[in-house]
């Protein structure tokens, strides 16, 4: 189910009315720059060169520092601190933006299926190595930065969230149990090469 502000609130917090225009040279770089920076900072686009964000300290330094590169490079970016006077005007962009994170909590929510696909596949295979544990460590320290950048740019508490947290979770519990398996193969295993026998060797003795 997709979020679902509270229409009655009233209006009381400011957004950020952000306006890019590239032109000339370059302007397809600087165009996914703007883009990339912004939709990372879970800006809502009302049409392809205007967005919207809940006005914060870190929307704002975000936001700065897009129009400030834009204007650098010779193009054109616009800041304005404004307020949405009509609730339903408002709800309806808090609705459009919880929908995006929503979308973006069920996108990690499937991609940790997948990690637990490839564990138990491993796992089948009697692959649960130090190689593969490493492999699998990498893919969840992934899922961690995911869904920290989504909670970041979540303003709202989108439906999703807790979800997708307790995927990623799942993931550390199973590759926890992964590790197990993989250092009990290890130690399990014969060794390789014949431990060479030792014997102790006196010193040599200096003659007076």
């Amino acid at each position: 189910m997709r979020g679902v502000w509270d229409h009655a609130r009233p209006v009381v917090r400011h957004w950020l009315l952000i306006t890019v225009s590239t032109p000339g040279r370059g302007s397809s770089t600087l165009r996914v720059y703007a883009w990339r920076n912004l939709r990372g900072a879970g800006a809502h686009y009302l049409q392809q060169s205007v967005c919207l964000l809940p006005a914060t300290p870190a929307t704002t330094r975000a936001a700065t520092k897009v129009v400030t590169r834009l204007r650098a490079d010779g193009s054109q970016g616009e800041m304005l601190r404004i307020q949405l006077l009509d609730p339903r005007q408002e709800a309806k962009v808090i609705d459009a933006m919880q929908a995006e994170r929503t979308d973006e909590y069920h996108e990690l929510v499937e991609s940790t299926r997948q990690f637990h696909d490839e564990l138990e596949g491993e796992r089948r295979r009697g692959r649960a190595t130090y190689t593969e544990l490493e492999e699998s460590d990498a893919d969840l320290a992934r899922y961690k930065r995911w869904l920290a950048a989504v909670r970041a740019r979540d303003y709202f508490g989108a439906p999703g969230g807790d979800e997708a947290s307790a995927a990623v979770a799942s993931c550390e519990a199973a590759l926890a149990r992964f590790e197990s398996e993989a250092l009990a193969a290890e130690l399990d295993e014969p060794a390789s090469a014949e431990v060479p026998s030792l014997r102790a060797v006196d010193e040599p003795t200096t003659e007076s």
